[in-house]
């Protein structure tokens, strides 16, 4: 995996990822992967929607290996602004220049472009995709009085938890209906069992109590957690506890610590998992 900063200044906060993808693991649970290919060609923008830790970054990884294209992922955070992703003048010795960032590359070179998070960027990010996102497929540089078209290849992907940014930082619809768009959610737990043992190695009996005990989770809408475990939490515990660490413990630092920091709540999530682990 290869990063680079676009030129982006060390006081801008992005990470910006452009990699030559290596195959992923990922499970197909449905026509995700024909809406996907569906999409791409016909050009046009597709919005993932789901809670986090459900797969959506790594079911981009995936395609863009089954497609061959370079990815260039922005993990979108509240100071991300448009001149982050098109680009910026810098001073070079005795000359100003322009650097490209990582929105412009890829609207030139026909990369997958994936806005991890979108709802979390500024908003003049969605309104300097608008033109992407419709019929025109058109980048325009105001800073360079420019206009440039979208690559054939270009596609523009981004993702979005409904969920958790619900009544604060939501999409607006006229944002959404740019986008065809995709839903995902936790895995069966037959699934969810055999992504643990593929990423991992653990065992199959392992990572069902494992689940078993992720699904009981996600079950107690009562503890009013923020975000509910997600299967990259449990395939860290799976890690752990497959590289020798104790099932109770590992359960308890990869799984419960992160899902809150109320005594009770914790004390809750560790008694339920002495009785299942």
């Amino acid at each position: 995996m290869k990063k680079m900063n676009f030129g982006l200044q060390n006081n801008i906060k992005m990470n910006t990822i452009i990699e030559e993808v290596k195959c992923p693991f990922y499970h197909v649970v449905g026509k995700e992967v024909e809406v996907f290919e569906q999409v791409y060609q016909n050009k046009l923008p597709i919005l993932l929607k789901g809670p986090t830790g459900t797969g959506k970054s790594r079911f981009v990884e995936f395609m863009a290996n089954k497609l061959g294209k370079k990815l260039i992922t922005i993990s979108c955070h509240e100071e991300t602004s448009s001149t982050d992703l098109i680009g910026r003048f810098i001073i070079k010795g005795a000359e100003t220049i322009w650097l490209d960032g990582p929105l412009t590359t890829a609207v030139k070179n026909g990369y997958i472009l994936y806005l991890d998070e979108v709802a979390e960027a500024r908003p003049d990010v969605i309104v300097a995709i608008h033109s992407l996102t419709d019929h025109r497929r058109e980048l325009f540089i105001d800073k360079l009085g420019e206009t440039y078209k979208a690559h054939d290849d270009f596609m523009l992907v981004a993702s979005f938890n409904p969920g958790y940014q619900r009544g604060f930082k939501e999409l607006k619809p006229s944002t959404r209906q740019r986008f065809v768009a995709l839903s995902f959610q936790y895995p069966e737990p037959k699934v969810e069992q055999e992504i643990l043992v593929q990423e991992t190695g653990i065992e199959h009996d392992v990572a069902k109590k494992i689940v078993i005990l992720g699904n009981k989770v996600r079950n107690l809408t009562e503890l009013g957690l923020t975000e509910t475990v997600s299967t990259r939490l449990l395939v860290d515990a799976a890690k752990i506890i497959h590289s020798g660490l104790a099932k109770r413990l590992a359960v308890k630092v990869a799984v419960m610590e992160p899902l809150s920091d109320e005594k009770q709540i914790l004390e809750a999530l560790y008694d339920l998992t002495d009785l299942m682990i």
